[in-house]
Order: C-alpha cells, then sequence, then structure tokens
C-alpha cells in the first residue's frame, strides 16, 4: 500500500514540474518546434514573395515569405514553419545564421531564433533604449520598429539602439530600417527610409538629403543597400533610383545612366492604385554583388539589372509573371544567383536568361 502512495506522489510530482518547464518556457518566449508542423512538398509553395534567401553553412537553403513565414529546403524536400510554430510574425525580412549555427530571422514583429529545435523570441523594443552605441557590442544586427532605431544582439541581450537623427528632421520622415550591409572594414551600413546611417565602431554618421547631394524634388526613400567588395555604397530608393557613394564622392547614378523616368510622372504612378510600370532603374528594392563583381539590382517594376563596372544591361526575369518585382538577390555557395519574386518563386541566372529554381 506505501508503496502505491509512493508511486502516485512521485508521478504527482513529475507531473508538476514539467507544468512548470512549460510555464517558464512560455514567458520566455521560446518555442519548441521541429519544421516538420506543417507540410512537406517537393516545391516551395510560397506565393506572398520572397523577401529573404540564406543558405547555411551545412548547405540547407531558408525562404522567407512576405506574409507566410518561413520554408526550410534540405535537397530535397521542403518544411514550413510559421506563428503557429513560434515565429514572431510571418513576414521575414532578413534571414542570418550566427557563428554557432543558429538561424535568426528578422520579422516586422520582432526577432525571431531558430536553435535545435528551439525557437526564441526578442521583441522589436525594450524599456531602456541606448543612445551610446559604444556601450553595447555584436555582429548580428536587426530591425527594430518604425521610432527610429535598430537592434543588435550581443549574445545574451537584444539592445535597442536609437538613431542620431537628422536636425531639423521633417516630422513625417520614417526611420524604420529597411537593409544593413557590411562593408570590407566591418563598418555598418543601416539603410532607413529617410536617411543612411553608418556606424565605424566609435562613431554613428548620417547621410540625408543635404549629404547625398540632392534636389530638393529628389526624396530619400530607401530600400536597399550594398557595401561592395572596392568600398563603394550602393543607395538603392524607391523614386529616385540608385546613388553611388565612393569615397566622398557621391554619383547619383541612375540618371547618370539615363534610367529614370520624370519624377512627376513617377509621383503620380505612385499615388495611383494600380501602377503605371516604370522602365528605367528607379525603385530598386534589392542590391547583391556577384563573386565576379559585378553589381545587380532588382526593380519593383523593370526587373533585374547588371553593372559589370562598364555597361548597366536589363533583363526581364519571366514574361509570365505578372509582376517582374524582385525582393530580393543572393549568390548562394556554388555561385548561383539567385532572385526571390515578388510573385512567389525562387529564379536563378543562367548566364543568359532565368530559370525557375524553387
Amino acid at each position: 500500500m506505501n508503496k502505491r502512495i509512493n508511486l502516485i506522489y512521485l508521478i504527482l510530482i513529475l507531473i508538476l514540474n514539467f507544468s512548470c518547464v512549460e510555464r517558464k518556457s512560455t514567458e520566455k518566449e521560446t518555442y519548441q518546434s521541429d519544421l516538420v508542423a506543417t507540410s512537406k512538398t517537393d516545391t516551395l509553395k510560397f506565393t506572398s514573395g520572397i523577401r529573404a534567401i540564406l543558405q547555411d553553412s551545412k548547405g540547407n537553403y531558408w525562404f522567407g515569405s512576405h506574409n507566410e513565414g518561413v520554408s526550410f529546403y534540405n535537397g530535397k524536400s521542403f518544411k514550413y514553419f510559421t506563428t503557429h510554430e513560434g515565429l514572431a510574425d510571418n513576414q521575414i525580412r532578413s534571414i542570418q545564421e550566427d557563428e554557432n549555427g543558429n538561424i535568426w530571422f528578422e520579422t516586422a514583429k520582432g526577432v525571431s531564433v531558430y536553435d535545435k529545435g528551439k525557437i526564441t523570441n526578442y521583441p522589436s523594443k525594450n524599456n531602456n533604449p541606448i543612445f551610446d552605441w559604444n556601450e553595447t557590442n555584436g555582429d548580428l544586427w536587426f530591425y527594430a520598429s518604425e521610432e527610429g532605431g535598430i537592434n543588435r544582439f550581443d549574445g545574451m541581450n537584444m539592445n535597442y539602439l536609437i538613431f542620431p537623427k537628422p536636425k531639423n528632421e521633417n516630422p513625417d520622415n520614417s526611420y524604420g530600417v529597411t537593409d544593413i550591409s557590411k562593408d570590407k572594414d566591418g563598418k555598418i551600413w543601416i539603410a532607413t527610409y529617410s536617411a543612411l546611417f553608418n556606424y565605424d565602431g566609435k562613431m554613428t554618421n548620417v547621410f540625408d538629403n543635404k549629404n547625398l547631394k540632392l534636389k530638393d524634388n529628389e526624396v530619400l526613400h530607401i530600400r536597399s543597400v550594398l557595401a561592395d567588395s572596392k568600398g563603394r555604397i550602393w543607395i538603392g530608393n524607391n523614386g529616385i533610383g540608385a546613388i553611388l557613394k565612393k569615397g566622398d564622392v557621391i554619383t547619383h547614378f541612375s540618371k547618370e545612366q539615363g534610367k529614370l523616368i520624370p519624377m512627376n510622372e513617377f509621383e503620380a504612378n505612385t499615388k495611383s492604385q494600380q501602377f503605371a510600370k516604370n522602365t528605367g532603374l528607379q525603385s530598386v528594392f534589392a542590391i547583391e554583388e556577384d563573386s565576379e563583381g559585378n553589381i545587380w539590382f532588382g526593380d519593383r517594376d523593370s526587373g533585374a539589372w547588371k553593372y559589370d563596372g562598364k555597361t548597366l544591361t536589363n533583363y526581364k526575369i519571366d514574361t509570365k509573371l505578372n509582376s517582374q518585382m524582385i525582393w530580393s538577390i543572393y549568390e548562394d555557395q556554388n555561385k548561383n544567383l539567385l532572385f526571390g519574386m515578388a510573385q512567389g518563386g525562387v529564379y536563378k541566372f543562367n548566364g543568359k536568361t532565368f530559370d525557375k529554381q524553387f
């Protein structure tokens, strides 16, 4: 009888301990996920757009969608996970891998990290914003919010850093982060809608309309930035195309190449419900450098553009698509250049044309 009572008591203790562990896990926003909670298929099923691509150190591919979560491809099948499996949000804006092999997802509502079957979430902002960036460290940087800050993970904490915004700023300006690039010297270049920020480990510098030498009707609306292997900084705008910063020299690249439509026509297009497609390099949402040093631009309307240092060439990805808009460009470990489309699907450049890869 005593043995039976002891057994029942032991079972109750185990149940209580398990419940406490579960509660504690929830409070830390940590979720168990083995990437198989949703369906497996032999083709990528996303239709809302591919905003991020990563091939990890093990050769697996990760695809981040506009509003359908993440897909993982191991070379044989696709597996999916969303907020149901613990993601902070289903809109994925970037994907990174850290030195320990953990996969980080920048979402529209915070940062999620996948580590050995667990997903842990970090909010975009906290109650302790940091103005002196030098008080923090870490190589992982993330979009924070529309409030004018950026997240930096130091290995333990997600720090919320405040931008040194330009004086006399327009109250309508937004400093929400749209892209991040690291140059060959380790400096971080941070694109926001209204300005480009640069952090060199000691100081945070600001490049706005004035120091980018823009005219009054040339309004910054930055969507992408690339620090290339030659030390050049490429800035992609939605409206005034690509700007090139080479040292202290600023060049309005799209205008120099003759690839802009008149601003009044472009502004009319962006205010209409159905865009009248521009044919130039005007709405640059993605920039990438390939292994041969070519610079590639992804435009909202006109598809892909390749700059080899002398010639700028335009490509249509797939004429069967209703939209040629490119959300992301990525070169994988095999030097395949991949293009994530707004209509879903990933295309590979074969040297002349584009083949649907995923």
